[in-house]
């Protein structure tokens, strides 16, 4: 699959609370809005064990990100396992996982968009954009790949195309605008994709 996982260092169990709380805190109230103290508090330890594990919030900021992303990876990744042949249903696959993974575990949208909504890219946070960057350039990546061993003409369009469904399905289940967008996203999908498949192109005409 496109783009390997950042290498995620063992926690100890004193960082491992802290991350499940600032994990919990920053997806349901903000990054900006919960501070280091809150986190503390909630983690049962000293502000003084959060730096000396994390050494910044920037640091707390990307680690609750990238191990959300890597929870959201081998979540795609079991998907894609059930689908091996090249083909639509393998591309279709990834809205099938967003779909089992957003009512449960993104019920307030997607956290990169989210964390990249929260910042201005100042100095003090530029590895949170940039992290939120990576995971976005690695899910087209996932669709370009697919796409291209399908045999799909022109995949790093057919991809941006399903990028846009895919991100604005999950923008809508933070918004809450209408139920079930990545049924719709998929749907969407299937109906650019199946006439374009080669599959099609090369069966014969009904005559």
């Amino acid at each position: 699959m496109p783009q390997e996982t950042p290498q995620l260092v063992p926690l100890t169990p004193g960082a491992q609370r802290v991350l499940d709380a600032a994990s919990r805190l920053f997806y349901e109230r903000g990054i900006h809005t919960v501070g280091v103290d809150t986190i503390a508090a909630a983690a049962g330890v000293t502000k003084k064990t959060l730096y000396d594990r994390f050494g910044s919030k920037e640091a707390l900021v990307v680690s609750y990100l990238q191990h959300r992303d890597a929870r959201w990876r081998d979540h795609v990744a079991a998907h894609l396992a059930r689908v091996p042949e090249p083909g639509v249903d393998r591309v279709l696959a990834v809205f099938d996982a967003a779909i089992t993974w957003s009512g449960e575990n993104s019920p307030k949208g997607c956290s990169a968009i989210n964390a990249r909504a929260e910042i201005d890219g100042g100095d003090d946070e530029r590895l949170v954009l940039a992290e939120a960057s990576r995971q976005k350039t690695w899910l087209l990546s996932v669709f370009h790949e697919l796409l291209a061993e399908a045999g799909f003409d022109h995949p790093d369009r057919r991809a941006e195309a399903m990028m846009l469904l895919y991100e604005g399905a999950i923008v809508t289940v933070g918004m809450g605008t209408f139920n079930g967008p990545f049924l719709v996203a998929r749907d969407c999908a299937r109906t650019l994709l199946e006439p374009a498949s080669p599959q099609d192109r090369a069966a014969p005409s009904a005559r």
